[in-house]
């Protein structure tokens, strides 16, 4: 069933967008709680004529979203975190802890615009999440994912003492 979007939802889309789910979940829950409107013609033309009217508006959106994604382009983040056996993490990592990331970074990003495949990350190692600030504007960010604990250097062995033969003192 297409509908389209009248507010932000997460794990499904941004305002305005036309997008296609399982009739259960439109007339349940979207439809009733004033989420979406049915993909009608007149719906759509209505969506059409509000878009035409929020150009300018469109436009500086645009803008910052990309003013955003040129400082993503600059930002390398890795996440430190508990690790066990292997590379499997203890407990996982998501969306918020991501967005907490970046925002130290100085990048501040929702966490509702960010999708990391699969939701969780459960092992270490280079991850890429899809970071949607506008319908018009995505961002394949790269990052990685490292064990916090100190990287433990084996102790070089002590050099053995060397021995010292010991003579029987002359007896003069």
């Amino acid at each position: 069933m297409d509908i389209i979007l009248k507010q932000d939802v997460e794990n499904l889309g941004l305002e305005f967008d036309t997008i296609n789910v399982k009739p259960g979940y439109a007339r349940n829950f979207l439809l009733p709680k004033g989420l979406a409107l049915l993909a009608t013609p007149k719906n759509k033309a209505a969506l059409e004529a509000t878009l035409e009217s929020r150009k300018e508006e469109e436009a500086k959106l645009i803008a910052a979203a990309t003013a955003i994604v040129e400082k993503l382009k600059k930002t390398n983040i890795t996440i430190a975190t508990k690790v066990g056996s292997g590379d499997k993490l203890f407990g996982s990592i998501n969306n918020a802890n991501l967005s907490e990331e970046l925002s130290k970074a100085g990048v501040s990003v929702d966490k509702k615009y960010i999708k990391i495949p699969g939701n969780t990350i459960k092992r270490t190692g280079k991850v890429t999440a899809n970071i949607r600030l506008h319908r018009n504007v995505e961002h394949e960010y790269e990052f990685e994912v490292i064990s916090d604990a100190p990287v433990e250097v084996a102790p070089k062995p002590a050099p053995a003492p060397k021995k010292v033969e010991e003579t029987p003192a002359e007896e003069a």
